[in-house]
């Protein structure tokens, strides 16, 4: 694993030293970031709303914009009402927090984000997810009705591993039971179209918060989050989101007009991971899923391999500079067709 500096933005192909060189890594899954249509509606509002916006949601002069992506956002994602942050990290501290001071019990998946993860509390890391699924369902079993608050990550990006939660509706039967998923790598991946998994959670029996980064798959400066209208006008009324800078409205802007577009690069990218889940299919040393465009590869000598190759994939020690390196091929939607047979040429000269 090399470590390399750029002085130039990160697209289909970056230059080193000279060289170019395909990149197969990053998290702009629909690359909508380096995509031009895109960048020419962006700067056309970048023109109308100013280079940032750094009033209060809540000053007495406000940008339409907000709201209606708010309603639009939360209306296509299947949720009553959103709110729109400067970033999923803080909309992930700002969901936990307006569900943290109610809860008896915390119960927290191995791999969720620490956005979502609250103040003194650690993920469960001595269990992998299934592990801790079950160890969630025997706890609820024994306990008396409680206020129970569930935290987990829509998917585990690294181990390339989507996960269930439908189990966690069965549970909302006998306990009072709130959910937090990180939807930052589902938003314009998988679950209801572009818009992440909420749709595929929500339930009577549950209070259920999605929240995410916007800057990944769908390319925005902002975090958003998704739940019931009482609890949103509860985040709204913190300190928290009033006192916070909002999300570029020009990015907000350009998404709303441009949504055709990223279902275009959506229904692309399915193919690219349908193309390079079955060419890799009955290759051991890969590990992933056709409806997640990372796949994980065990053999750390590969990384080497495909720098040679031209190819750079997603190489480095997560979650401290300590660990071992997490090995990743991701796929964009900038990848061509060309892009995905020369890395499955590569790769079979590898195995």
């Amino acid at each position: 694993m090399n470590t390399h500096y750029l002085d130039s933005g990160i697209g289909r192909m970056i230059e080193i030293d000279g060289k170019e060189y395909l990149y197969f890594s990053g998290t702009s899954y629909l690359g909508i970031a380096q995509n031009m249509d895109f960048l020419d509606i962006l700067a056309n509002n970048i023109f109308e709303f100013g280079a940032n916006h750094g009033q209060s949601r809540i000053n007495n002069i406000r940008l339409n914009v907000y709201d209606d992506f708010e309603d639009s956002f939360a209306l296509s994602a299947g949720a009553s009402a959103a709110a729109v942050l400067s970033s999923g990290y803080l909309a992930g501290i700002a969901a936990w927090k307006s569900l943290y001071s109610s809860a008896a019990q915390i119960w927290i998946a191995p791999d969720a984000h620490s956005a979502i993860v609250p103040d003194q509390h650690t993920p469960s890391v001595q269990f992998n997810f299934m592990q801790w699924k079950d160890w969630c369902v025997e706890q609820s079993e024994t306990l008396s009705p409680q206020q129970i608050l569930i935290i987990g990550n829509a998917v585990d990006p690294f181990l390339c591993d989507i996960h269930d939660y439908t189990w966690v509706k069965e549970l909302g039967k006998k306990h009072e039971v709130s959910l937090l998923i990180d939807d930052s790598h589902a938003f314009g991946t998988f679950g209801n179209s572009i818009y992440g998994t909420y749709q595929s959670w929500a339930d009577s029996s549950i209070n259920l918060l999605v929240t995410g980064s916007l800057g990944k798959g769908l390319g925005l400066p902002a975090g958003i989050i998704l739940g019931e209208e009482s609890q949103i006008d509860k985040i709204k009324s913190t300190s928290l989101f009033g006192g916070a800078s909002p999300g570029s409205p020009a990015h907000l802007q350009t998404f709303l007009e441009m949504e055709d577009l990223y279902f275009n690069r959506k229904s692309w990218l399915e193919d690219a991971c349908g193309i390079f889940a079955q060419e890799t299919a009955t290759i051991s040393q890969i590990r992933g899923s056709k409806s997640f465009p990372a796949f994980a590869y065990s053999d750390p000598s590969w990384s080497r391999e495909f720098e040679k190759a031209g190819i750079i994939t997603s190489s480095f020690p997560y979650p401290t500079e300590d660990s071992p390196a997490v090995n990743r091929i991701v796929i964009s939607a900038y990848h061509e067709l060309g892009d995905l047979m020369y890395i499955n040429e590569i790769i079979r000269g590898l195995v």
